[in-house]
């Protein structure tokens, strides 16, 4: 029988858990509200569970392309050009991921070399800095004033001959109130 799991370290050993799974546990202890998670407070609209059982109906119940369905990325690209003026090709140039967690380490792994630097604006979304290293690449953070204001030097001595990508992120996170 073959065995599954590995006796070396993994590249992941030194992350801790999502805080967001600890603020929701958190929340569940003590009847609070849950700030950390998305979890609507409203019905699913009767249209869409329509659809919903409408489609598992007529058996579509077969899984998307890996880059996503067809017509999703051609809705996508009507859309961009509708609304943003920019014309992209939705067969080599749109990507449908499950969610931008995903879409951010697939891009990471994508265009990361180890030994590489990303830049990384502070604060962040917690899987940035994790998913930087697990690409093989050298975090390098970058802190945002409270007044929004930046730093140019700071900026300039995080690039180096190495950095390969900056992470950039609207709203980043210092916009959004903290609660506590």
């Amino acid at each position: 029988m073959a065995q599954f799991f590995s006796t070396h370290p993994s590249r992941a050993d030194n992350f801790s858990e999502s805080v967001i799974r600890e603020m929701t546990r958190l929340s569940l202890k003590h009847n609070a509200i849950n700030l950390a998670q998305g979890f609507p407070d409203f019905p699913c609209p009767a249209k869409l569970k329509t659809a919903a059982c409408k489609a598992v109906n007529e058996d579509y119940n077969q899984y998307a392309i890996t880059w996503g369905a067809q017509d999703l990325r051609e809705a996508l690209s009507a859309r961009v050009k509708q609304f943003n003026r920019m014309t992209f090709d939705q067969q080599t140039e749109i990507t449908v991921t499950c969610g931008s967690t995903e879409a951010m380490i697939a891009s990471m792994l994508a265009i990361i070399q180890p030994g590489d630097e990303v830049i990384v604006p502070e604060p962040f979304y917690e899987n940035y800095g994790p998913d930087a290293q697990i690409s093989g690449a050298v975090p390098r953070y970058v802190q945002i004033a409270d007044d929004y204001s930046i730093d140019e030097e700071a900026w300039k001595s995080a690039f180096t001959k190495k950095t390969r990508a900056i992470i950039l992120n609207t709203p980043n996170n210092r916009l959004c109130p903290m609660i506590g």
